[in-house]
């Protein structure tokens, strides 16, 4: 019997998915990669200010809360499938603006990104970290988070350009085969 993993995708997406890359491929369809890592930098960069609040529109906000939580499940389920993405060589001109934050191993092996990052922080504390940034981005307050906001936030990064990498291997192996 085929186990459903619920990724909480219905609210912003419209569908469930069950599918770890299907999910991720929806998410990257409603958010661009450079989006999606811009709207977190600015989410948190408001969440570290006091006294004020991200110019964007709240349910704008909200909707990426949403779709990022979705996505840290999916991350989460795909942990468990490190070797599928490995790439042996690298090409010989590999350009580091294609490796983004990535390092190299990370980048030959884009699953291991998600098994450091759940490695150090569970599901439970992403959660927490991503419900905290947006709440101190929204309002003006007099404090700032009280928990580290800057590892989570490197590991999310690190998590979208992985799962952009996988995404990428994953269609160019489908237009090889046609």
């Amino acid at each position: 019997m085929k186990k459903n993993k619920n990724f909480e995708s219905r609210f912003w997406s419209g569908r469930n998915k069950h599918s770890a890359l299907a999910l991720m491929e929806v998410f990257f369809q409603f958010h661009d990669l450079v989006t999606a890592k811009e709207r977190l930098h600015h989410i948190i960069q408001y969440a570290a200010q006091k006294k004020t609040r991200i110019p964007e529109d709240p349910s704008v906000v909200f909707h990426f809360h949403q779709s990022l939580r979705s996505f840290i499940r999916a991350g989460w389920c795909l942990q468990k499938k490190c070797r599928k993405w490995r790439v042996h060589t690298l090409p010989e001109q590999s350009s580091p603006l294609l490796q983004s934050s990535l390092s190299e191993e990370e980048y030959r092996n884009p699953a291991k990104v998600f098994q450091k990052a759940f490695k150090e922080y569970d599901l439970e504390e992403f959660g927490e970290f991503l419900s905290e940034v947006v709440h101190f981005s929204l309002g003006t307050f007099n404090n700032t988070p009280e928990r580290n906001i800057v590892g989570p936030y490197l590991h999310l990064t690190k998590m979208l350009d992985a799962s952009w990498l996988i995404l990428e291997r994953k269609n160019s192996k489908k237009e090889s085969s046609i």
